[in-house]
């Protein structure tokens, strides 16, 4: 099972970053075609959140952040975090030295069932206990 990572989602979306906005948005579409790939509900909310935040100085109009958060949601299903997921993170950050969102998110990938996380933010080739990191933008 995979997921993306914040990350992947806004460079896919972003003008601004052409050659990390195409390897992106194929990834996604790679992703999308092998069916295996899940949505985790932090991705989605921080997603929305760098949207937003671009929408605040006008780099997007309110519909365009409807259309892209739309796209997102259609492509994958939404994976909720479960009950334990702060105590799978509070127990990763301190094994790993992590911040508490990427623990968050890495517990919330374990908890799901992702083996593979695409992500710029973590250790490249890094594994945390089941989930390999794996930079799609490293060369």
């Amino acid at each position: 099972m995979n997921a993306a990572d914040t990350n992947v989602w806004l460079y896919a979306v972003d003008h601004r970053e052409p050659v990390k906005r195409q390897r992106a948005y194929d990834l996604l579409e790679e992703l999308a075609r092998a069916g295996d790939t899940v949505l985790l509900w932090q991705v989605t909310s921080e997603f929305v959140n760098g949207l937003r935040r671009w929408e605040s100085k006008q780099v997007l109009t309110p519909e365009k952040v409807n259309d892209f958060v739309g796209w997102m949601i259609e492509m994958f299903p939404i994976v909720t975090p479960l009950h334990m997921t702060v105590l799978t993170a509070l127990d990763l950050s301190r094994r790993y030295c992590l911040s508490h969102w990427d623990s968050m998110l890495l517990a919330a990938c374990i908890e799901a069932g992702v083996t593979t996380l695409y992500s710029e933010d973590l250790s490249n080739g890094m594994r945390y206990d089941s989930v390999l990191v794996v930079n799609p933008f490293a060369e």
